[in-house]
C-alpha cells in the first residue's frame, strides 16, 4: 500500500523557517520523481516543487521561487521542502506525491503550515 506521511508544519511568524519531512512507503521510492504541492483555504491544491529521482533536477512555481528548496534522501525514502521567508500567502496544507503519468495515489493527511504574526 502506497504511503505519504507528511510532517513539520506549524505556526510562524512571516520571514521565518520550516522544513517538511514527507516518508514514503509500499513502492520504490527511487525510481519516481517527487512532488510538494499545497492547498490554501478556499483554493484549489497548487504545485509547489518538483524534484527528479536523483536530486539533479528540480523546478519550483512562481511564488517560491528563490525561496522554498526540495530535496530527497532515496536512502530513507523521504523528500523534503526547505521554506525560507515564509509570507502569509504560503498557508495552507501541504503535502507530497509521487510523479507519474499513469499512476493514481491517494493524498497523505498533509501537515498544517500557518504564516501569521
Amino acid at each position: 500500500q502506497v504511503q505519504f506521511v507528511e510532517s513539520g508544519g506549524g505556526l510562524v511568524q512571516p520571514g521565518g523557517s520550516l522544513r517538511l519531512s514527507c516518508v514514503s512507503s509500499g513502492f520504490s521510492f527511487s525510481s519516481y520523481p517527487m512532488r510538494w504541492y499545497r492547498q490554501a483555504p478556499g483554493k484549489e491544491r497548487e504545485l509547489v516543487a518538483h524534484i527528479t529521482t536523483i536530486g539533479g533536477i528540480t523546478n519550483y512555481g512562481d511564488s517560491v521561487k528563490g525561496r522554498f528548496t526540495i530535496s530527497r534522501d532515496n536512502a530513507k525514502s523521504t523528500v523534503y521542502l526547505q521554506m525560507n521567508s515564509l509570507k502569509p500567502e504560503d498557508t495552507g496544507v501541504y503535502y507530497c506525491m509521487r510523479y507519474s503519468a499513469y499512476i493514481t495515489d491517494n493524498w497523505g493527511q498533509g501537515t498544517q503550515v500557518t504564516v501569521s504574526s
